[in-house]
Protein backbone atom coordinates (compact mmCIF):
# COMPACT_ATOMS: atom_id res chain seq x y z
CA UNK A 1 0.00 0.00 0.00
CA UNK A 2 1.04 3.51 -0.53
CA UNK A 3 1.63 4.54 2.72
CA UNK A 4 4.46 1.81 3.34
CA UNK A 5 7.07 4.49 2.36
CA UNK A 6 5.98 6.33 6.09
CA UNK A 7 5.75 3.17 7.76
CA UNK A 8 7.35 -0.04 7.44
CA UNK A 9 5.32 -2.98 6.48
CA UNK A 10 7.00 -4.07 10.28
CA UNK A 11 5.62 -0.99 11.41
CA UNK A 12 2.47 -0.94 10.50
CA UNK A 13 1.06 -4.45 10.61
CA UNK A 14 1.89 -3.48 14.24
CA UNK A 15 -1.15 -1.83 14.66
CA UNK A 16 -4.19 -2.55 16.13
CA UNK A 17 -7.65 -1.26 15.74
CA UNK A 18 -6.90 1.67 18.81
CA UNK A 19 -3.36 2.65 17.12
CA UNK A 20 -5.02 2.56 13.57
CA UNK A 21 -8.43 4.79 15.13
CA UNK A 22 -5.73 7.26 16.91
CA UNK A 23 -3.86 7.96 13.45
CA UNK A 24 -7.11 9.32 11.86
CA UNK A 25 -7.49 12.74 11.95
CA UNK A 26 -9.46 13.80 14.88
CA UNK A 27 -11.54 16.29 12.74
CA UNK A 28 -12.64 12.82 10.28
CA UNK A 29 -12.50 10.62 13.46
CA UNK A 30 -16.35 9.85 14.76
CA UNK A 31 -17.42 10.28 11.08
CA UNK A 32 -15.04 7.49 9.70
CA UNK A 33 -15.61 5.06 12.59
CA UNK A 34 -19.33 5.45 12.20
CA UNK A 35 -19.22 4.87 8.59
CA UNK A 36 -17.13 1.66 9.50
CA UNK A 37 -19.35 0.62 12.14
CA UNK A 38 -22.08 1.10 9.70
CA UNK A 39 -20.62 -1.12 7.03
CA UNK A 40 -19.66 -3.94 9.01
CA UNK A 41 -23.09 -4.00 10.40
CA UNK A 42 -25.27 -4.27 6.87
CA UNK A 43 -22.68 -4.57 4.20
CA UNK A 44 -20.07 -6.92 2.70
CA UNK A 45 -17.75 -3.92 1.34
CA UNK A 46 -16.52 -1.03 2.70
CA UNK A 47 -15.30 2.44 1.07
CA UNK A 48 -14.72 5.39 3.43
CA UNK A 49 -12.23 8.51 2.86
CA UNK A 50 -10.46 10.03 5.89
CA UNK A 51 -7.06 11.45 7.13
CA UNK A 52 -4.49 9.27 8.14
CA UNK A 53 -1.25 10.53 10.21
CA UNK A 54 2.05 10.22 8.53
CA UNK A 55 4.89 9.14 10.84
CA UNK A 56 6.43 12.44 10.66
CA UNK A 57 2.86 13.69 11.81
CA UNK A 58 1.41 15.48 8.78
CA UNK A 59 -1.61 14.09 7.18
CA UNK A 60 -2.81 12.29 4.00
CA UNK A 61 -5.98 11.68 2.31
CA UNK A 62 -6.85 8.06 2.05
CA UNK A 63 -9.54 5.52 0.62
CA UNK A 64 -9.89 2.84 2.59
CA UNK A 65 -12.05 0.11 0.86
CA UNK A 66 -12.46 -3.90 0.93
CA UNK A 67 -14.39 -6.66 1.29
CA UNK A 68 -15.81 -8.68 4.20
CA UNK A 69 -15.48 -12.44 4.78
CA UNK A 70 -18.25 -13.43 7.31
CA UNK A 71 -19.15 -16.48 9.07
CA UNK A 72 -22.52 -18.57 8.71
CA UNK A 73 -24.05 -16.62 11.34
CA UNK A 74 -23.37 -12.93 9.96
CA UNK A 75 -20.13 -12.28 12.04
CA UNK A 76 -16.85 -11.15 10.48
CA UNK A 77 -14.15 -13.87 10.31
CA UNK A 78 -12.01 -11.29 8.07
CA UNK A 79 -11.65 -8.41 5.76
CA UNK A 80 -9.23 -7.76 2.91
CA UNK A 81 -8.70 -4.11 2.22
CA UNK A 82 -6.40 -1.12 0.21
CA UNK A 83 -5.52 2.24 1.51
CA UNK A 84 -4.74 4.38 -0.95
CA UNK A 85 -3.44 7.90 -1.38
CA UNK A 86 -5.96 10.16 -3.10
CA UNK A 87 -3.91 13.43 -1.48
CA UNK A 88 -3.33 15.07 -5.12
CA UNK A 89 -6.86 13.93 -5.95
CA UNK A 90 -8.48 15.80 -2.83
CA UNK A 91 -6.43 18.69 -3.24
CA UNK A 92 -7.55 19.18 -6.91
CA UNK A 93 -11.02 18.93 -5.92
CA UNK A 94 -10.41 21.40 -3.06
CA UNK A 95 -9.25 23.77 -5.68
CA UNK A 96 -11.66 23.03 -8.00
CA UNK A 97 -14.64 23.91 -5.70
CA UNK A 98 -12.56 26.98 -4.70
CA UNK A 99 -12.54 27.98 -8.00
CA UNK A 100 -16.14 27.45 -8.30
CA UNK A 101 -17.05 29.08 -5.45
CA UNK A 102 -14.78 32.12 -6.78
CA UNK A 103 -16.28 32.49 -10.50
CA UNK A 104 -19.78 31.97 -8.53
CA UNK A 105 -19.02 35.13 -6.05
CA UNK A 106 -17.42 37.07 -9.32
CA UNK A 107 -20.27 36.83 -11.17
CA UNK A 108 -22.55 37.28 -8.51
CA UNK A 109 -21.03 40.60 -7.77
CA UNK A 110 -20.22 41.45 -11.78
CA UNK A 111 -22.44 44.42 -13.02
CA UNK A 112 -22.88 43.02 -16.69
CA UNK A 113 -23.34 39.86 -18.63
CA UNK A 114 -20.78 37.78 -19.71
CA UNK A 115 -21.71 35.40 -22.54
CA UNK A 116 -20.78 32.90 -25.05
CA UNK A 117 -22.41 32.21 -28.46
CA UNK A 118 -21.35 29.78 -31.88
CA UNK A 119 -20.66 31.68 -34.74
CA UNK A 120 -24.18 31.18 -35.89
CA UNK A 121 -24.95 33.24 -32.58
CA UNK A 122 -26.81 30.64 -30.43
CA UNK A 123 -26.17 31.34 -27.06
CA UNK A 124 -23.66 28.99 -25.41
CA UNK A 125 -23.23 30.24 -21.87
CA UNK A 126 -24.94 33.58 -20.32
CA UNK A 127 -24.38 34.34 -16.76
CA UNK A 128 -24.09 38.33 -14.12
CA UNK A 129 -26.19 40.45 -13.81
CA UNK A 130 -28.71 39.48 -16.17
CA UNK A 131 -32.21 39.86 -14.42
CA UNK A 132 -31.48 43.31 -13.51
CA UNK A 133 -30.46 44.24 -16.88
CA UNK A 134 -32.91 43.11 -18.78
CA UNK A 135 -35.66 41.71 -16.47
CA UNK A 136 -35.24 38.03 -18.35
CA UNK A 137 -33.84 34.68 -16.18
CA UNK A 138 -30.28 33.36 -17.49
CA UNK A 139 -32.24 30.53 -18.09
CA UNK A 140 -35.02 31.90 -20.33
CA UNK A 141 -31.76 32.86 -23.03
CA UNK A 142 -30.52 29.64 -23.12
CA UNK A 143 -33.17 27.64 -23.12
CA UNK A 144 -35.33 30.15 -25.46
CA UNK A 145 -37.72 31.44 -23.79
CA UNK A 146 -36.23 35.00 -24.78
CA UNK A 147 -34.39 36.27 -27.99
CA UNK A 148 -31.16 38.60 -27.35
CA UNK A 149 -31.88 40.00 -30.87
CA UNK A 150 -35.65 40.36 -29.73
CA UNK A 151 -34.95 42.63 -26.80
CA UNK A 152 -32.65 45.20 -29.16
CA UNK A 153 -34.22 48.53 -30.21
CA UNK A 154 -35.32 47.63 -34.10
CA UNK A 155 -33.19 50.51 -34.99
CA UNK A 156 -30.08 49.17 -33.73
CA UNK A 157 -30.91 45.42 -34.57
CA UNK A 158 -29.25 45.79 -38.12
CA UNK A 159 -25.73 47.17 -36.92
CA UNK A 160 -25.58 44.60 -34.42
CA UNK A 161 -25.90 42.42 -37.02
CA UNK A 162 -23.56 43.74 -39.25
CA UNK A 163 -20.85 43.76 -36.63
CA UNK A 164 -21.04 40.41 -35.80
CA UNK A 165 -21.04 38.89 -39.00
CA UNK A 166 -17.99 41.17 -39.22
CA UNK A 167 -16.60 39.24 -36.47
CA UNK A 168 -17.55 35.92 -38.09
CA UNK A 169 -15.61 36.81 -41.05
CA UNK A 170 -12.85 38.50 -39.28
CA UNK A 171 -11.08 35.96 -36.13
CA UNK A 172 -8.89 38.69 -35.14
CA UNK A 173 -11.76 41.72 -34.98
CA UNK A 174 -12.50 43.45 -31.37
CA UNK A 175 -15.88 45.29 -31.15
CA UNK A 176 -17.01 47.55 -29.03
CA UNK A 177 -20.33 49.05 -29.62
CA UNK A 178 -23.56 50.67 -27.78
CA UNK A 179 -26.95 49.94 -28.38
CA UNK A 180 -30.34 49.91 -26.70
CA UNK A 181 -32.68 47.36 -25.58
CA UNK A 182 -35.99 46.52 -24.11
CA UNK A 183 -36.30 45.54 -20.37
CA UNK A 184 -39.50 43.27 -19.42
CA UNK A 185 -40.44 46.47 -18.03
CA UNK A 186 -41.01 47.98 -21.16
CA UNK A 187 -38.40 50.75 -20.73
CA UNK A 188 -35.96 51.05 -23.17
CA UNK A 189 -31.55 50.48 -21.48
CA UNK A 190 -28.29 51.10 -23.12
CA UNK A 191 -25.67 48.32 -23.09
CA UNK A 192 -22.41 49.05 -23.93
CA UNK A 193 -21.26 45.08 -25.46
CA UNK A 194 -17.33 44.17 -26.32
CA UNK A 195 -17.33 41.09 -28.31
CA UNK A 196 -14.75 39.33 -30.04
CA UNK A 197 -13.45 35.76 -31.07
CA UNK A 198 -11.87 32.86 -28.57
CA UNK A 199 -10.98 29.54 -28.84
CA UNK A 200 -13.76 27.15 -27.23
CA UNK A 201 -12.79 24.33 -24.16
CA UNK A 202 -11.40 21.76 -26.63
CA UNK A 203 -9.39 24.80 -28.46
CA UNK A 204 -10.97 23.30 -31.80
CA UNK A 205 -13.40 25.37 -32.49
CA UNK A 206 -13.95 29.51 -32.47
CA UNK A 207 -16.87 30.92 -30.65
CA UNK A 208 -17.82 34.50 -30.14
CA UNK A 209 -17.63 35.69 -26.53
CA UNK A 210 -17.77 39.04 -24.96
CA UNK A 211 -19.78 41.19 -21.79
CA UNK A 212 -22.25 43.61 -21.99
CA UNK A 213 -22.78 46.59 -19.38
CA UNK A 214 -25.81 48.59 -18.66
CA UNK A 215 -24.85 52.04 -19.42
CA UNK A 216 -28.24 53.99 -18.89
CA UNK A 217 -27.18 55.76 -16.06
CA UNK A 218 -24.41 57.13 -18.24
CA UNK A 219 -26.01 57.82 -20.82
CA UNK A 220 -28.36 59.85 -18.86
CA UNK A 221 -25.99 61.97 -17.07
CA UNK A 222 -24.48 62.46 -20.79
CA UNK A 223 -27.26 64.08 -22.60
CA UNK A 224 -27.97 66.10 -19.30
CA UNK A 225 -24.36 67.48 -19.68
CA UNK A 226 -24.74 67.88 -23.47
CA UNK A 227 -28.21 69.72 -23.00
CA UNK A 228 -26.54 72.03 -20.50
CA UNK A 229 -23.53 72.33 -22.58
CA UNK A 230 -26.17 73.42 -26.03
CA UNK A 231 -27.70 76.16 -23.49
CA UNK A 232 -24.19 77.65 -22.82
CA UNK A 233 -23.42 77.56 -26.11
CA UNK A 234 -26.20 79.02 -27.56
CA UNK A 235 -26.21 81.66 -24.70
CA UNK A 236 -22.43 82.40 -25.79
CA UNK A 237 -23.37 82.43 -29.70
CA UNK A 238 -26.53 84.93 -28.79
CA UNK A 239 -24.33 87.19 -26.67
CA UNK A 240 -21.89 87.56 -29.52
CA UNK A 241 -24.71 87.98 -31.91
CA UNK A 242 -25.74 91.28 -29.84
CA UNK A 243 -22.27 92.77 -29.13
CA UNK A 244 -21.22 92.53 -32.78
CA UNK A 245 -24.61 94.38 -33.50
CA UNK A 246 -23.90 96.57 -31.30
CA UNK A 247 -20.36 97.05 -32.83
CA UNK A 248 -22.25 98.09 -36.17
CA UNK A 249 -24.54 100.15 -34.28
CA UNK A 250 -21.77 102.18 -33.46
CA UNK A 251 -19.77 102.34 -36.72
CA UNK A 252 -23.31 103.55 -37.92
CA UNK A 253 -23.27 106.57 -35.75
CA UNK A 254 -20.06 107.05 -36.11
CA UNK A 255 -20.03 107.17 -40.35
CA UNK A 256 -23.01 109.90 -39.62
CA UNK A 257 -20.11 112.47 -38.08
CA UNK A 258 -17.90 112.39 -41.91
CA UNK A 259 -19.55 113.77 -45.75
CA UNK A 260 -16.26 112.05 -47.36
CA UNK A 261 -17.66 109.38 -49.99
CA UNK A 262 -14.67 107.09 -49.19
CA UNK A 263 -14.80 107.52 -45.62
CA UNK A 264 -18.82 106.74 -45.85
CA UNK A 265 -18.23 103.67 -47.86
CA UNK A 266 -15.04 102.34 -45.67
CA UNK A 267 -17.47 102.45 -42.94
CA UNK A 268 -20.23 100.76 -44.53
CA UNK A 269 -17.91 97.70 -45.92
CA UNK A 270 -16.87 97.58 -41.95
CA UNK A 271 -20.87 96.96 -40.76
CA UNK A 272 -20.93 94.70 -43.71
CA UNK A 273 -18.14 92.22 -42.43
CA UNK A 274 -19.33 92.73 -39.04
CA UNK A 275 -23.21 91.80 -39.79
CA UNK A 276 -21.37 88.61 -41.47
CA UNK A 277 -20.37 87.55 -38.97
CA UNK A 278 -23.24 88.62 -36.70
CA UNK A 279 -25.27 86.37 -38.72
CA UNK A 280 -23.23 83.45 -38.27
CA UNK A 281 -23.84 83.42 -34.65
CA UNK A 282 -27.80 83.85 -34.97
CA UNK A 283 -27.70 81.33 -37.12
CA UNK A 284 -26.27 78.95 -34.44
CA UNK A 285 -28.43 80.19 -31.61
CA UNK A 286 -31.55 79.47 -33.59
CA UNK A 287 -30.14 76.35 -35.34
CA UNK A 288 -30.93 72.49 -33.07
CA UNK A 289 -26.84 71.56 -34.19
CA UNK A 290 -24.83 74.90 -32.21
CA UNK A 291 -22.03 73.06 -33.85
CA UNK A 292 -22.67 73.19 -37.46
CA UNK A 293 -24.28 75.98 -39.57
CA UNK A 294 -27.22 75.55 -42.94
CA UNK A 295 -24.80 77.69 -44.91
CA UNK A 296 -26.84 77.73 -47.82
CA UNK A 297 -29.98 78.99 -45.13
CA UNK A 298 -27.27 81.66 -44.30
CA UNK A 299 -26.19 82.95 -47.82
CA UNK A 300 -30.20 83.77 -48.35
CA UNK A 301 -30.34 85.82 -45.62
CA UNK A 302 -26.69 87.23 -46.33
CA UNK A 303 -27.08 88.28 -49.67
CA UNK A 304 -30.83 89.89 -49.07
CA UNK A 305 -29.23 92.53 -46.19
CA UNK A 306 -26.10 92.60 -49.23
CA UNK A 307 -28.55 94.02 -51.44
CA UNK A 308 -30.53 95.67 -49.19
CA UNK A 309 -27.17 97.50 -47.61
CA UNK A 310 -26.38 98.71 -51.49
CA UNK A 311 -30.06 99.99 -51.57
CA UNK A 312 -30.04 97.73 -55.44
CA UNK A 313 -32.89 99.12 -57.11
CA UNK A 314 -35.34 95.98 -57.72
CA UNK A 315 -35.03 94.64 -61.02
CA UNK A 316 -32.02 95.95 -62.29
CA UNK A 317 -29.78 93.46 -60.08
CA UNK A 318 -30.58 90.26 -59.54
CA UNK A 319 -29.09 87.38 -56.85
CA UNK A 320 -29.54 83.77 -58.73
CA UNK A 321 -28.57 80.88 -55.70
CA UNK A 322 -27.02 77.64 -56.71
CA UNK A 323 -26.43 76.20 -53.38
CA UNK A 324 -26.45 72.50 -52.28
CA UNK A 325 -27.80 72.17 -48.36
CA UNK A 326 -24.73 72.23 -46.62
CA UNK A 327 -24.20 72.14 -42.84
CA UNK A 328 -20.74 73.73 -42.10
CA UNK A 329 -18.75 74.31 -38.70
CA UNK A 330 -18.15 77.63 -37.39
CA UNK A 331 -14.54 77.67 -38.01
CA UNK A 332 -15.19 76.91 -41.95
CA UNK A 333 -18.32 78.91 -42.35
CA UNK A 334 -16.98 82.68 -41.09
CA UNK A 335 -14.23 82.84 -43.04
CA UNK A 336 -16.68 81.51 -46.14
CA UNK A 337 -19.22 84.17 -45.35
CA UNK A 338 -16.59 86.93 -45.25
CA UNK A 339 -15.22 85.90 -48.63
CA UNK A 340 -18.86 85.92 -50.44
CA UNK A 341 -19.90 89.32 -48.51
CA UNK A 342 -16.66 90.97 -50.44
CA UNK A 343 -16.96 89.07 -53.33
CA UNK A 344 -20.59 90.31 -53.57
CA UNK A 345 -19.92 93.51 -52.60
CA UNK A 346 -17.63 94.10 -55.28
CA UNK A 347 -20.36 93.17 -57.71
CA UNK A 348 -22.91 95.17 -56.10
CA UNK A 349 -20.36 98.52 -56.30
CA UNK A 350 -18.73 97.83 -59.57
CA UNK A 351 -19.81 95.68 -61.96
CA UNK A 352 -22.95 97.44 -62.79
CA UNK A 353 -22.30 101.26 -63.06
CA UNK A 354 -24.94 103.83 -63.74
CA UNK A 355 -28.27 101.47 -63.45
CA UNK A 356 -26.80 98.93 -65.64
CA UNK A 357 -28.81 95.49 -65.09
CA UNK A 358 -27.42 92.07 -64.36
CA UNK A 359 -27.03 89.21 -62.04
CA UNK A 360 -24.79 88.40 -59.70
CA UNK A 361 -24.72 84.44 -59.12
CA UNK A 362 -23.95 82.00 -56.23
CA UNK A 363 -23.06 78.23 -56.74
CA UNK A 364 -22.29 76.39 -53.77
CA UNK A 365 -21.73 72.54 -54.46
CA UNK A 366 -19.09 69.33 -52.99
CA UNK A 367 -17.72 66.77 -54.68
CA UNK A 368 -17.72 63.35 -53.80
CA UNK A 369 -15.10 62.32 -50.74
CA UNK A 370 -12.27 60.71 -51.49
CA UNK A 371 -12.10 56.76 -51.32
CA UNK A 372 -8.59 56.39 -51.54
CA UNK A 373 -7.72 58.15 -47.87
CA UNK A 374 -9.93 56.06 -46.18
CA UNK A 375 -8.84 52.81 -44.05
CA UNK A 376 -10.09 50.08 -42.12
CA UNK A 377 -9.16 49.69 -38.49
CA UNK A 378 -9.31 46.29 -37.06
CA UNK A 379 -11.06 47.55 -34.31
CA UNK A 380 -14.32 48.90 -35.09
CA UNK A 381 -15.92 51.16 -32.87
CA UNK A 382 -19.39 52.65 -33.71
CA UNK A 383 -20.08 54.78 -30.45
CA UNK A 384 -19.52 57.89 -32.92
CA UNK A 385 -21.26 56.49 -35.78
CA UNK A 386 -23.74 59.87 -35.69
CA UNK A 387 -21.01 62.11 -35.70
CA UNK A 388 -21.42 64.92 -38.82
CA UNK A 389 -17.43 65.05 -38.61
CA UNK A 390 -16.01 64.10 -41.81
CA UNK A 391 -12.86 65.59 -43.59
CA UNK A 392 -12.79 64.49 -46.99
CA UNK A 393 -15.51 66.28 -48.49
CA UNK A 394 -13.80 69.33 -50.70
CA UNK A 395 -16.63 72.32 -51.46
CA UNK A 396 -16.71 74.18 -55.16
CA UNK A 397 -17.68 78.08 -54.68
CA UNK A 398 -18.65 80.19 -57.39
CA UNK A 399 -19.12 83.82 -56.93
CA UNK A 400 -19.93 85.61 -60.59
CA UNK A 401 -21.34 88.32 -62.00
CA UNK A 402 -22.15 89.05 -66.01
CA UNK A 403 -21.33 92.79 -65.56
CA UNK A 404 -18.38 95.24 -66.52
CA UNK A 405 -15.84 92.48 -66.00
CA UNK A 406 -12.78 92.20 -63.58
CA UNK A 407 -10.22 95.29 -64.52
CA UNK A 408 -7.12 93.23 -66.90
CA UNK A 409 -4.48 95.41 -65.45
CA UNK A 410 -5.38 94.70 -61.89
CA UNK A 411 -4.03 91.09 -60.11
CA UNK A 412 -6.68 90.10 -57.71
CA UNK A 413 -3.75 88.51 -55.74
CA UNK A 414 -1.66 91.46 -55.19
CA UNK A 415 -4.04 94.61 -54.37
CA UNK A 416 -4.43 97.53 -52.49
CA UNK A 417 -7.74 96.25 -52.22
CA UNK A 418 -8.82 95.03 -48.67
CA UNK A 419 -12.04 93.41 -49.72
CA UNK A 420 -9.33 91.45 -51.79
CA UNK A 421 -6.63 91.27 -49.92
CA UNK A 422 -8.88 89.53 -47.22
CA UNK A 423 -10.19 87.10 -49.69
CA UNK A 424 -6.69 85.90 -50.55
CA UNK A 425 -5.87 85.58 -46.96
CA UNK A 426 -8.96 83.61 -46.23
CA UNK A 427 -9.07 81.21 -48.77
CA UNK A 428 -5.26 80.26 -47.12
CA UNK A 429 -6.81 80.26 -44.19
CA UNK A 430 -9.15 77.77 -45.47
CA UNK A 431 -6.32 75.43 -47.23
CA UNK A 432 -7.83 76.01 -50.18
CA UNK A 433 -7.15 77.67 -53.80
CA UNK A 434 -8.85 80.50 -55.60
CA UNK A 435 -8.90 81.55 -59.37
CA UNK A 436 -10.28 84.41 -61.57
CA UNK A 437 -12.10 84.29 -64.90
CA UNK A 438 -13.02 87.29 -66.73
CA UNK A 439 -15.83 86.11 -69.69
CA UNK A 440 -18.57 88.23 -70.09
CA UNK A 441 -18.43 89.71 -66.63
CA UNK A 442 -16.59 88.25 -63.66
CA UNK A 443 -15.74 84.92 -62.18
CA UNK A 444 -14.18 83.15 -59.10
CA UNK A 445 -13.62 79.77 -58.51
CA UNK A 446 -12.71 78.85 -54.74
CA UNK A 447 -12.51 74.83 -53.84
CA UNK A 448 -11.45 74.45 -50.24
CA UNK A 449 -12.32 71.33 -47.33
CA UNK A 450 -14.48 71.45 -44.51
CA UNK A 451 -12.07 70.95 -41.67
CA UNK A 452 -14.15 70.12 -38.81
CA UNK A 453 -17.64 69.35 -39.77
CA UNK A 454 -19.52 68.52 -42.83
CA UNK A 455 -22.87 67.76 -44.09
CA UNK A 456 -24.75 64.71 -43.67
CA UNK A 457 -27.87 65.72 -46.09
CA UNK A 458 -27.46 67.16 -49.03
CA UNK A 459 -30.38 68.47 -51.87
CA UNK A 460 -31.07 71.32 -54.22
CA UNK A 461 -32.03 74.74 -53.24
CA UNK A 462 -31.85 77.13 -56.61
CA UNK A 463 -33.75 80.65 -55.64
CA UNK A 464 -33.74 84.01 -57.00
CA UNK A 465 -33.24 87.58 -54.60
CA UNK A 466 -34.61 90.49 -56.41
Amino acid sequence: MCIRDRYTAEEFNKFDNVSWANHIHPEDREKALGELRTFQEKENKFRIEYRFRKKDGSYIHVEDSGVYQRNEDGSIRKSFGVMKDITGIKLASEKLKESEARYRSFMKNFRGIAFQMGLDFTPILVDGNIEETTGYRRGDFIFGKADWYQIVHPKDREQLFENRERLVNDPLLLIEHEYRIRHRDGKLRWVREIIQNVSDPTGKKRILQGTAYDISKQKEAEESLAKVEEIRKKEIHHRIKNNLQVISSLLELQAEKFNDIEVLEAFRESQNRVATMAIIHEELYRSKNNETLDFSAYLQKLTADLFHSYTVRKGDVNMQLDIEETFLGMDTAIPLGIIINELISNSLKHAFPSGRKGEVCIKLCRTEENSENKSISKIINNIDDKSSVDKNIQYTLVVSDNGLGFPENIDFRNTSSLGLQLVNILVEQLEGTIELEICSGTKFKIWFKETCQSSEKVSSIKGEIQ
